[in-house]
């Protein structure tokens, strides 16, 4: 078999990779349009945005040939951007697809749902049966997109006869695999979709070349939306990555910041507080059902991000052992290498993307940047920040924005500050240290160390403005207190923007996962020390959702 896989230029391919090297097969890079005519299947993976996509492959030449493989009736699957370009359009560009699929991708509504769709969902088949091409209904796929193509039998009858499966979010159902002739594609993302992925990319490539060649068109269907969709609450293991005193990259974990043992010895303040390796803890996690891993650099680049050899390594590695989203961050930025050689944010997230990583997340560099935006009255942004430019060229569900904040109590009687109107306020039945008190919410940089004269809401506000697609919430007077998610600041942050959040800082329970879920709308939910300590397992957070009748992942 000449398995073949294109790589358009932008986007994370190497998670395909390294499933296919996992599964034991063999494939070879398209490096130039000549490859297509030794291609006897083609598998074309990839995240980001449909006009980066369409705009690569017509600079290099591979347009065409693409559009001619495919009309050649040799087998095609296509990964989330390699099965949207099978579409006339999209919303999100000005290029044309490759027309194949008669009908547009279009943006999801965002007023009943956070946007992008970020999450595992699951697969509805159109027409049950033996030959599925891998897809079951009983599994969970992960979907991370903005755009799609809505399920509509009235509006574009001779694109629904390409429809292999539906997915529901909110009140739509869109699309989520194509199957006709040669062609299958997924929108969900089967690299990172766990064992469940592994073995639908496993089914497809066992099948004869010659069976996927003559799909039958899908019968005509008009859907009624269920109740409720079935995305799961995630459950992520999140990793902070420093070198310690001997120079090894070690996960550690502190109160408040504070990573080192406090033991101090005459020669030292207390040795880096070493929870072990970062590459075998992700392959534990993973293997323990979590539905996302993070690695965050909490010590950022000391020169550049590009020469920093030793992490770049450690993402890669844990690539190739982990098929679920894994997110990098720390250092996110722009830089200037020792040799005066500039580095732009983006150039730093493209390494990362190529080394394995799905998402970037960015912390100081935010701030700044809403600080700009705010002095500008809100306006858009000038489209050179970090935020701007990886969303644009990988999609904004590429980037994730950290923030830090931090409490400031002020006097509920005399207040007349310019957050008033983002106060949270004691409860009498909360804790006593609370009651009669006011606070609002005050962002940091630099780890903690640092603040700002930005509140959250802000901060939230204007990073969805520029185009991040998700925001994790940190709480620093929570970190490492294991008191549970401040379940005020997440629901402040989710009533702000319309974008996925993820609760941060104070899990010290599986309860604090019932709780997060049960009392906010928030998407997910992170922690690191329980998970490093064995204090509380992935699997008892999971068995504790299921018993409040909230939907996770197996």
């Amino acid at each position: 078999m000449g398995l073949y896989l294109l790589d358009y230029g932008a986007g994370n391919v190497q998670s395909l990779a390294n499933s296919l090297t996992k599964l034991g097969y063999e494939f070879t890079w398209v490096a130039q349009p000549e490859d297509f005519h030794k291609a006897t299947s083609l598998i074309f993976p990839g995240v980001g945005a449909f006009e980066t996509a369409i705009a690569h492959l017509e600079s290099r030449g591979l347009f065409q040939p693409l559009k001619e493989y495919i009309q050649s009736g040799k087998p095609y699957f296509g990964i989330c951007i390699g099965m949207q370009v099978l579409f006339e359009s999209s919303t999100e560009a000005t290029r044309k697809g490759l027309g194949i699929v008669p009908c547009p991708i279009e943006s999801f509504d965002a007023s009943d749902k956070a946007v992008p769709h970020i999450g595992w969902n699951s697969a509805d088949l159109i027409t049950p049966s033996d030959d599925t091409e891998g897809v079951q209904p009983s599994s969970y796929y992960y979907f991370v997109h903005s755009y799609r193509a809505k399920y509509d039998a009235d509006t574009y009858p001779d694109a629904m006869t390409w429809v292999h499966a539906t997915t529901q979010y909110g009140q739509e159902t869109f699309i989520s695999s194509v199957r006709k002739g040669n062609v299958f594609g997924t929108q969900f993302h089967p690299e990172k979709s766990g064992k469940a992925g592994l073995a639908l990319i496993d089914a497809w490539l066992r099948k004869p070349e010659a069976a996927h060649t003559h799909a039958p068109p899908a019968p005509l269907r008009n859907l009624i939306p269920k109740p409720t969709h079935s995305l799961t609450k995630r459950i992520i293991a999140c990793m902070d990555v420093r070198a310690n005193d001997q120079g090894d990259l070690v996960v550690t974990k502190g109160d408040q910041y504070d990573v080192r043992e406090k033991i101090v010895t005459a020669n030292s303040a207390g040795a880096v507080r070493n929870l072990g390796k970062p590459v075998a803890l992700a392959a534990k996690y993973f293997e323990a059902g979590a539905d996302e891993l993070c690695l965050l650099n909490i010590t950022s680049f000391r020169h550049s991000p590009l020469q920093d050899q030793p992490m770049l390594a450690v993402v890669r590695a844990a690539a190739e052992c982990v098929f679920v989203p894994l997110t990098i961050g720390g250092g996110i930025k722009d830089t200037v290498d020792p040799d005066g050689t500039k580095r732009s944010a983006l150039e730093v997230a493209g390494a990362y993307f190529r080394a394995g990583a799905d998402k970037v997340s960015i912390g100081s560099e935010a701030v700044y940047t809403v600080e700009r935006l705010r002095a500008s009255g809100w306006q858009k942004g000038d489209g050179t920040s970090a935020i701007e430019t990886i969303a644009h060229t990988y999609g904004r569900q590429a980037v994730v924005v950290s923030i830090d904040p931090k409490r400031v109590y002020v006097d509920p009687k005399t207040y007349e500050g310019p957050y008033q109107d983002e106060l949270v306020y004691g409860k009498e039945d909360g804790p006593e240290n609370e009651r009669g008190k006011a606070w609002w919410y005050q962002c940091t940089v630099s780890g903690g160390r640092e603040v700002r004269d930005v509140s959250v809401v802000e901060l939230a506000k204007g990073v969805d403005i520029l185009g991040a697609g998700e925001i994790l919430v940190n709480l620093i007077d929570r970190d490492g207190t294991g008191l549970g998610f401040d379940l005020d600041l997440v629901n402040l942050v989710k009533r702000t923007v319309k974008i996925p959040v993820v609760a941060s800082s104070g899990a010290g329970s599986a309860q604090h996962f019932v709780d997060v879920f049960r009392d906010t709308p928030v998407e997910a939910a992170l922690a690191a020390g329980i998970f490093h300590r064995e204090e509380v397992k992935i699997s008892a957070v999971k068995q504790a959702l299921r018993e409040n009748s909230i939907n996770v992942r197996d």
